[in-house]
């Protein structure tokens, strides 16, 4: 059952490798998205630690069959929790950072993705609230409420491929050659790799 449930939610960093740019232009962006481009990526590595490490607790526990109940309860609730901050985080970083200079259409992918990023945030608190609702005195109800979980974190993922479109369409352009120079962005996309070739 954990395990059913460490693979739906193994997708999270993921979306953040979205934001890595690799630039293949030899001039480079307008400063001024050079500029709004550091206001996001300045945000991203803490977020997406936030993220990974989450995701990581889900992973180890998931290997345990005999984890206590309670001890399972709290380290879903915690790691449901920290994915919503991650996730409501970058979505501020984005909604605050504004519509990308100078880029056409910028406005519409800026918000499509705090959008998609600001709901990915409430879905993973409302997991949260219901793992906190789990009874962990009777294993069998615990068991159908883990699965329950699961079985919602498999839409979630399904909202983050969504998120991850978002982020991509957000990124094209001169808006990726700008995220290209931001070292923040390197660095989440360095540290995010290893799970996003894990977790396909």
């Amino acid at each position: 059952m954990n395990k059913k449930l460490a693979a739906a939610l193994s997708g999270g960093a993921v979306l953040v490798a979205a934001l890595s740019g690799c630039s293949s232009k030899d001039s480079g962006p307008d400063p001024k998205l050079v500029a709004w481009a550091k206001t996001v990526c300045d945000a991203v590595p803490a977020q997406d630690a936030k993220i990974r490490e989450a995701n990581a607790s889900i992973a180890k526990i998931a290997t345990d069959s005999n984890l206590p109940p309670k001890t399972a309860k709290s380290t879903y609730a915690s790691a449901f929790q920290d994915m919503a901050d991650g996730y409501k985080g970058l979505a501020a970083a984005i909604n605050s950072a504004g519509a990308p200079p100078g880029v056409e259409g910028g406005a519409k992918r800026q918000k499509d993705a705090a959008k998609n990023l600001a709901g990915l945030a409430t879905a993973y608190g409302d997991l949260k609230k219901k793992v906190d609702g789990l009874d962990t005195e009777d294993q069998g109800k615990f068991a159908k409420g883990l699965h329950e979980v699961a079985d919602q974190t498999k839409q979630i993922g399904e909202q983050s491929n969504s998120g991850t479109e978002a982020l991509k369409r957000l990124e094209q352009g001169d808006v990726k050659d700008a995220i290209a120079k931001q070292p923040s962005c390197k660095v989440a996309a360095t540290a995010s790799a290893p799970a996003s070739a894990t977790t396909g």
